[in-house]
């Protein structure tokens, strides 16, 4: 049975779609100062419970996710797995300085405690953030759908991009695939979210540039490496991320980049359609990733390898 999230409804119906399958039946009741409850109009005795529900920001899509893996316990499911195309607080993975929190562990244990029997997930921000969980954790990754529209695109003197280092081992992933050379960018912060410097590590001129991260937040880094292709000589830059987080100004951002196009999969959901027609950011296209989550649903309740759905194996 396949329930979902108040804000990740758009996503959970067209994985049903995929599935044949209906959506459950699932109220969230909000009181007057904002606390909520969770409650299943059908039974779920001896089931096995898939909960659809990214944790983006607000707060409130975490906690609503960890209301409905303890209602489903205390309803006697079978087995509870969450569907978390984007993991939040993932970014906090490690102490870079001293007396920081580490909100990627805090998460793992609040749904490990809530008693979630198992993750699926999409393109953490850190591989190494499964071993955080004292559950399975099914890991799967965009490149399912976006290598087969990169192919589409049929781009001559194409060079795969990281606009950090932290990105280089996605990004040689993709090289490696395609066959092409791999492009670099060192960053450097003057604080969160503001980049104070980008150099490039590599040779863009004359070459089609395809621009790989896994999270957009105000569009800032991935913004400026690709400006700074394009001064370099670059034909064009696309980029591509998994998770469109767009907070703050980065609709502006991108608009007033140079880059080409943006591409992300639908794992955060973002109204790009104005009132008369128009579009906010009309260089920006999500591609839905529904029947992959699908396909790795079918392949949880059968007990067949994940691994076998991927495109690419890193």
């Amino acid at each position: 049975m396949v329930f979902s999230g108040t804000n990740t409804r758009y996503l959970a119906e067209q994985i049903c779609n995929s599935l044949e399958c209906d959506l459950g039946n699932m109220i969230v009741t909000h009181f007057a100062d904002g606390e909520f409850a969770v409650s299943y109009e059908e039974s779920i005795r001896g089931k096995d419970v898939f909960l659809v529900q990214s944790t983006f920001p607000k707060a409130d899509n975490l906690m609503e996710l960890l209301l409905m893996i303890d209602a489903a316990k205390r309803a006697s499911a079978h087995s509870i797995i969450a569907v978390m195309p984007y993991f939040g607080w993932a970014r906090q993975d490690r102490k870079d300085k001293p007396r920081v929190s580490i909100g990627a562990k805090l998460v793992a244990d609040l749904l490990s405690v809530a008693g979630v029997n198992r993750i699926i997930t999409m393109d953490l921000h850190a591989d190494q953030i499964q071993g955080f969980f004292d559950v399975p954790v099914d890991h799967l990754y965009a490149s399912n759908v976006f290598a087969p529209y990169i192919q589409s695109l049929n781009l001559e003197n194409m060079v795969i991009a990281t606009p950090d280092v932290g990105g280089s081992k996605r990004a040689a992933t993709y090289a490696k695939f395609f066959n092409v050379p791999l492009v670099l960018c060192n960053k450097t912060r003057a604080r969160a979210n503001v980049v104070e410097s980008i150099q490039i590590i590599g040779d863009v001129k004359d070459k089609n540039v395809m621009l790989f991260d896994d999270i957009v937040d105000t569009a800032g880094t991935i913004c400026r490496a690709a400006d700074e292709m394009k001064r370099a000589g670059a034909t064009s830059v696309r980029a591509f991320a998994s998770h469109c987080v767009m907070s703050g100004k980065a609709t502006e951002n991108i608009n007033n980049s140079l880059i080409e196009e943006i591409v992300f999969t639908n794992s955060i959901p973002y109204f790009n359609e104005m009132a008369d027609g128009s579009k906010r950011c009309p260089k920006l296209k999500q591609i839905s990733i529904a029947d992959m989550f699908a396909d790795a649903i079918k392949c949880v309740i059968y007990h067949s390898s994940i691994s076998d759905q991927y495109l690419i194996q890193k």
